[in-house]
Order: structure tokens, then sequence, then C-alpha cells
């Protein structure tokens, strides 16, 4: 696997939205049975085939970065987590879809990962406030994950999905919705799962461009 490229992305998000089971289920393709709390970060490997099934087609592996979610105030905290931020191909913003302050606060954890200086010991995050324009010249795509789908009463689909639908422009970024603990919601084929490789095709186009520069 060390001939292969390699493509690194974050998963970002409040705690207990599911990122680690989001992570063994891609990289994995299992139901995550007990998940626990994410200390620091974890790394899990995903391999992937570049622009599959055209001439162009090459296998590459995505290293996903789930970045432990306490988004607390404490700049030790930040500062510990900005180790995680450099060289970055792209990153999942990842909240519950049955948690509205979990979604807000996507916008923390873009300004965190993005904002960051040089100096892993400034990251700069403003007290939630988010301007679409501050970021319109950023060059690492995102991708929305909603989690928990199948948590959502019928009767609050709408509401819910018109909702994430601002966070997806927003962010200008696709957005993906399922249950971390049904493997059918990427299954081959599904609209989530062109996505989903859509994404990773384009993050390594990013790497691609980066190390030719």
């Amino acid at each position: 696997m060390a001939s292969l490229d390699r493509v690194k992305v974050l998963v970002l998000g409040d705690s207990g939205v599911g990122k680690s089971s989001l992570v063994h289920l891609l990289c994995q393709n299992q139901v995550l049975g007990n998940p626990s709390w994410t200390v620091g970060c974890s790394v899990d490997v995903r391999v992937q085939d570049y622009k599959e099934g055209t001439p162009e087609e090459k296998t590459y592996y995505i290293e996903l970065w789930d970045v432990g979610g306490s988004l607390g105030s404490a700049s030790s905290i930040k500062s510990t987590r900005a180790v995680f931020y450099n060289s970055v191909n792209g990153i999942m913003l990842v909240h519950d879809l049955t948690n509205k302050k979990s979604s807000q606060n996507l916008y923390r954890w873009s300004l965190e990962a993005l904002s960051k200086d040089s100096s892993p010991t400034r990251v700069i995050v403003s007290n939630g406030d988010y301007d679409r324009e501050q970021f319109a010249e950023n060059s690492v795509p995102l991708l929305l994950i909603g989690t928990k789908f199948d948590q959502i009463a019928e009767t609050k689909r709408t509401e819910v999905l018109t909702r994430t639908a601002f966070l997806s422009e927003d962010f200008n970024a696709e957005e993906i919705n399922l249950d971390c603990t049904n493997p059918r919601y990427l299954a081959a084929g599904t609209s989530n799962a062109v996505k989903l490789s859509r994404f990773f095709d384009k993050r390594r186009d990013i790497s691609q461009e980066t190390r030719v520069r």
C-alpha cells in the first residue's frame, strides 16, 4: 500500500454524531458494533479506485482522520487539534440530523480547520459567526454528511432536509444523509455512493495538483 497515492481527509463534527461509525462503515464496509469516544484522533484507511471503470482508473488510498469532537472553548484543545489540520485534501463535516446544534456547530468546525495559522498553536475560531465569503477561495473541498437519518420522524423529514440544504449551500458542498448502522445507504449505484466517489476522486485531483506544485 505504501506505493499507492495517498489522500488525507478530515472527519469533523461534534462528539456523538457518529463519526467513528461512519469511518468504520466507509473503510471496513461493516457496521461498528460498539462505538466509543474518540480521544485525539483516530486514522483508518479506505482503498479507492480513481475514476473506476474508465481508462484513467487507478487505485489509491484515503486516510480518514476522525478528530475527537470536543468543541470546547479552551485554546489548548484547539491548538492540540491543529496538528491534525496540516496537508489536508478534503473535509467531511458530520452532523446528527436529530440534533440541530450539531449542525450549527459545523460552521465553527470549518472555521477551526480552514482558518488555522501556519503555527499549530494559533487556531482562529470566531464565536460562531460565519461569513460565507470568508472561504470563497477555499481550495479544500467539503462534503456534508448527516447521520441518524432513520431516527427522523416522517412528519419532520421535509423540515430537516430543507435545513440541511441551506447548510450545503453555505459550504458549497454536496450532502449525504444516512444511517451508519445500515450499509444500504452507501450501496453501489445509490446517489450517496456516487456523491462519495465523486468527492474522493476530487480529493485525489487536489492531492495531485499540490504534489505537482
